[in-house]
């Protein structure tokens, strides 16, 4: 996809939702760190509901170190993989103590060192938390750039650069939000919801699904064929 193509996709997300957020609950970069560590193959629904107590008990690093991994694990219980979780989250919070002074670092590198966090939860705490123009790479975002051809990539790194270099520079900064939400509500996995993408007409998916399978013709335009619908996936 062309550079001028890709920034076409991106700007009719923009006009579609102007003020993207997180669906993650936070209060402050600390808060917001651990819900994104927690986020971890679990949904923002399933983190929401655990750090809505555990933000209650404990939402800085002493607190979270004081709580300890049995009490942050009570917590989140229903949250994949949550034993290594509340391991992580009490290390990271203790780490933030030790090398920090208990706040979060805007770094790339401090980030990544924090147990449990990688280049997306980096990528994600630095965007929302600072203000960067950070790409976070989740599923989603994956599946949405090679889907449509916007950045192709084996690796999510690949698709995080090929992102960085055709978004527009005035829309890195929300960019991450428009592509997520986008990837989670229209552009699906099993099936992607063509028919009410407002990025259609801009996408070089070939199978596009143009009609709701209970609602229109299982015969008829499809692949990118035009219907006098804008052409998307």
């Amino acid at each position: 996809m062309a550079a001028a193509q890709a920034a076409r996709f991106v700007r009719a997300l923009a006009e579609a939702n102007p003020a993207p957020e997180t669906e993650l609950h936070y209060t402050s970069p600390y808060t917001l760190l651990v819900a994104v560590a927690l986020s971890a193959q679990a949904t923002d629904v399933s983190v929401n509901k655990a750090t809505a107590t555990l933000f209650q008990a404990a939402d800085n690093p002493a607190a979270m170190v004081a709580l300890g991994e049995e009490g942050v694990g009570g917590h989140i219980r229903r949250i994949g993989l949550w034993k290594a979780k509340a391991r992580n989250v009490v290390r990271l919070s203790q780490q933030l103590l030790e090398r920090h002074g208990g706040e979060v670092p805007a770094d790339r590198a401090a980030l990544e060192a924090l147990a449990g966090v990688g280049r997306k939860t980096a990528n994600v705490v630095l965007n929302v938390a600072f203000g960067e123009e950070a790409m976070a790479v989740d599923t989603h975002i994956f599946r949405l750039g090679n889907r449509t051809g916007l950045a192709p990539g084996k690796t999510p790194r690949e698709v995080e650069e090929g992102l960085m270099r055709r978004v527009p520079p005035e829309l890195l900064r929300d960019a991450h939000h428009w592509l997520i939400l986008h990837g989670r509500y229209i552009c699906k996995a099993r099936l992607p919801e063509c028919w009410h993408c407002v990025a259609r007409e801009h996408c070089n998916y070939a199978d596009k699904v143009l009609w709701p399978p209970a609602a229109g013709p299982r015969s008829g335009p499809q692949n990118g064929q035009r219907n006098g619908q804008r052409n998307g996936g």
